[in-house]
C-alpha cells in the first residue's frame, strides 16, 4: 500500500501551497504546543496578522483585546515603535549577530547585564543569558549541580519544586514543573527533582486553619521532606512568587518568610522563577520585592524584552559565580552556552525595554490601574459559575466551579472552561485557560488603561453569562464532576 505521505515534485508542492490559506498551510506543516493536535486538524487556528496597543487582529480584520499579553509577556503591547522595529533595526544595521563564547562580547549584552544587575534584588550580581524561560531554568539546574560539585558536595543535588508549579518545558524545566500533564508519556520527571505542597490556602486549608497556621504547615512539610531526604542531598528549592500556569495562586501570608527560614537552617538555596512575575507584573520590578524574598538565584524572561525578541536570563550571587570560576580553573572553561546567548539584537531591544520602563514610570502606572483591574476581577466572585477569584497587580484568575460552596469542579469532559474561553474569543477577548484546574487567567499588557480594563472585563462578563446559560440548559451543574 502506498504511503500516505508520498513525495511530491517541487512544482507540485509550490502549486499546492499557492492554493492553500495560511491556516491550511499551518495545519499541514506546523506542530503546535499546548494544543489538542487532533482537534486542530478539524478546526484550523486563528491567524493573527497585526497588533495595535493592547489589541491584536486576525486575517479577517477582527479585533481582540489580548487579555494575557500574548503569553504573559507583551508588557508594552503590540505596537511599541521604540522597541519594534526601531531598536531592532538600529542594531541589525550595526551588528546583526555575534556570539559570546570564549573571549567575545557585544555592547548590547554587556550594557543589558549591567542594567539588569542594577535593578535586580540583592544579592544577585551576575547574569547568564538564554533564549527562553525554559532554557533559563534548565541552565539554573545545571549551575546548581555544578556549584555543589565545585564545593565538594557531589550528593547535594536534589531540587524541590511545588505541585502545580510551572517552570518550563525543556527536560529539566519540565521536571521542575509540577503539573502531571507536563510529565505524562515524556518519562519525566528526571532524577533529583522532588515536589512539595501547593500553597493554595482557600483550597488546601484544613477546617478552621488560619492563613498563618496554613503557611506554617507548608513550611513544616517542606522541612519534613528535606529531613526525610537528608539535608546533605538537597541543594535548592524553586518557586514562582505567584504560580502563573498553576492558576495565579498567590502565596498565603508569611509563607515565603517561613519557607526561607527552613531553607537557611538546612543550607538549601532559594531559587526564584520570575519568568512571569518579573518586570512590573505585580506592581514592583520583581515579585521578590512584593513578597520579601531574598533569592540565591533568579530566572527572568517574558517581560525582559516585552517578548519583542526572544531573550531570558539566569541571575546568580557572587558566591555561586565564584564556584563557576573555581571549576573553570580546574576544567579549563565553563562548558555551557547557546549559539545565540546574549544575541545583540535581542539584548538591544531588552535594554530599551528597561529604559522605557524607567522613563515612563511603568511601575507607578501598574500600581494605579491595578486597583481597577482587581476591583473588576473581584466583582465576578458572586457569579454562580465562579468558585474563587485571586490576583495581584496586573495578573489574576478566576476558577470555575459547579458548586460554589463545595468548590466541586465540572466534569472535565464537559469542557466548560473551554466553552468560556471560546465565548470570550468570539466577543473579541483572548484569555488564558491555564493548564492546572478550571481556571482562566488575565495578564494584560502593562500599558492597559482603566477604560481598556473595563472593556476587557465587560467582554468577559458577557461570555461568562452566556456560559452560565449554556451550563444550565445542559444541566451540567447538576452532574457530579
Amino acid at each position: 500500500m502506498p504511503s500516505h505521505h508520498q513525495g511530491r515534485s517541487a512544482g507540485e508542492g509550490r502549486l499546492l501551497r499557492a492554493n492553500r490559506s495560511i491556516a491550511e498551510r499551518d495545519v499541514a506543516c506546523v506542530i503546535h504546543g499546548f494544543t489538542n493536535l487532533a482537534t486542530l486538524e478539524e478546526k484550523p487556528p486563528v491567524v493573527i496578522t497585526r497588533g495595535q496597543g493592547i489589541h491584536v487582529y486576525d486575517e479577517a480584520g477582527k479585533e481582540y483585546i489580548e487579555g494575557a499579553a500574548g503569553m504573559w509577556c507583551a508588557s508594552f503591547g503590540f505596537s511599541e515603535r521604540e522597541l519594534n522595529p526601531k531598536e531592532a533595526i538600529a542594531q541589525f544595521e550595526k551588528l546583526p549577530y555575534y556570539h559570546s563564547f570564549v573571549d567575545k562580547t557585544t555592547a548590547p549584552m554587556a550594557l543589558l547585564a549591567e542594567t539588569l544587575v542594577a535593578v535586580a534584588p540583592e544579592p544577585l550580581t551576575r547574569v547568564f543569558f538564554t533564549n527562553s524561560g525554559s532554557e533559563a531554568n534548565d541552565t539554573l539546574v545545571k549551575i546548581i549541580w555544578y556549584y555543589n560539585n565545585a564545593r565538594g558536595r557531589p550528593d547535594k543535588k536534589k531540587i524541590i519544586s511545588r505541585i502545580n508549579g510551572f517552570h518550563g518545558l525543556t527536560v529539566a524545566a519540565a521536571s521542575l514543573t509540577g503539573i502531571p500533564l507536563m510529565h505524562a508519556e515524556f518519562d519525566l520527571p528526571i532524577a533529583n527533582i522532588l515536589h512539595t505542597d501547593l500553597p493554595h490556602y482557600p483550597r488546601r486549608a484544613r477546617a478552621g486553619e488560619t492563613e498563618e497556621a496554613f503557611a506554617s504547615r507548608m513550611a513544616d512539610n517542606l522541612e519534613g521532606l528535606i529531613l526525610a531526604e537528608g539535608p546533605e542531598t538537597v541543594a535548592a528549592f524553586i518557586a514562582e512568587p505567584v504560580m502563573g500556569a498553576g492558576g495565579v495562586i498567590t502565596p498565603p501570608e508569611s509563607y515565603f518568610a517561613k519557607i526561607q527560614a527552613v531553607l537557611k537552617r538546612h543550607d538549601v538555596l532559594m531559587l526564584v522563577d520570575e519568568v512571569i512575575t518579573g518586570f512590573g507584573r505585580t506592581g514592583n520590578m520583581f515579585a521578590c520585592e512584593t513578597y520579601g524574598i531574598t533569592p540565591d538565584a533568579m530566572t527572568v524572561a517574558k517581560g525582559l524584552a516585552s517578548a519583542y525578541q526572544p531573550i531570558a536570563g539566569v541571575l546568580i550571587t557572587e558566591e555561586i559565580y565564584d564556584a563557576l570560576i573555581t571549576q573553570s580553573r580546574k576544567l579549563g572553561f565553563f562548558a555551557h552556552a547557546f549559539t545565540t546567548t546574549g544575541h545583540p539584537v535581542a539584548s538591544a531591544v531588552a535594554l530599551k525595554t528597561l529604559e522605557l520602563m524607567a522613563e515612563r514610570d511603568m511601575l507607578s502606572h501598574v500600581r494605579r490601574v491595578a486597583r481597577r483591574f482587581q476591583e473588576r476581577l473581584a466583582s465576578f466572585g458572586d457569579h454562580p459559575l465562579v468558585g474563587e477569584v485571586r490576583g495581584i497587580g496586573l495578573m489574576g484568575a478566576l476558577e470555575l466551579a459547579a458548586d460554589k460552596d463545595s468548590m466541586r469542579p465540572f466534569d472535565p469532559s464537559h469542557k466548560v472552561k473551554e466553552h468560556l474561553r471560546l465565548g470570550a474569543q468570539e466577543r473579541g477577548l483572548i484569555v488564558r485557560a491555564v493548564s492546572a484546574g478550571e481556571s482562566l487567567a488575565f495578564a494584560p499588557p502593562l500599558i492597559i488603561t482603566e477604560d481598556e480594563i473595563d472593556a476587557m472585563f465587560d467582554r468577559f462578563g458577557a461570555a461568562l453569562d452566556d456560559t452560565l446559560s449554556w451550563v444550565d440548559r445542559e444541566g451540567l451543574r447538576e452532574q457530579i464532576g
